[in-house]
């Protein structure tokens, strides 16, 4: 278990475009935004910061994401809605968006850097220390 602001179907093995994010970023259970079908309208500014993902936990690298993103979709109710994050939940909104677009974290990283974490990866499998 690792702590984490969203998760996308594909992360769970469902071949589904839906994707679920902590609007709080885990200071409230219940601010949870579920979107189906979500796609990009609107992007603004870049942040450089540190990520990483439920899907390798304890591993992170710095990361260009949107400063500001704005989804539309539509909620559990069949509505459609449009919602807007800044900071980290724009960060979450872009990271769980590529994941619903095949596309992992570290395919945004230099060659170099991501093949150092697979090297590590790869040797804590082999270790039996990777679950």
């Amino acid at each position: 278990k690792a702590p984490g602001v969203g998760l996308a179907a594909p992360q769970v093995g469902v071949s589904k475009r839906i994707m679920v994010t902590d609007a709080s970023a885990g200071e409230k259970a219940d601010h949870l935004i579920t979107i189906i079908n979500p796609e990009i309208i609107a992007t603004e500014g870049e942040q450089y910061e540190e990520e990483g993902c439920l899907s390798i936990p304890g591993f992170s690298a710095t990361v260009v994401r949107p400063k500001k993103v704005v989804l539309r979709g539509v909620d559990l109710n069949g509505k459609e809605i449009i919602v807007e994050g800044s900071d980290l939940l724009a960060r979450a909104f872009s990271h769980e968006m590529d994941h619903l677009n095949g596309v992992f974290f570290l395919d945004h990283l230099s060659f170099v850097k991501r093949d150092m974490i697979k090297r590590r990866i790869r040797k804590l499998i082999k270790q039996g220390k990777w679950e």
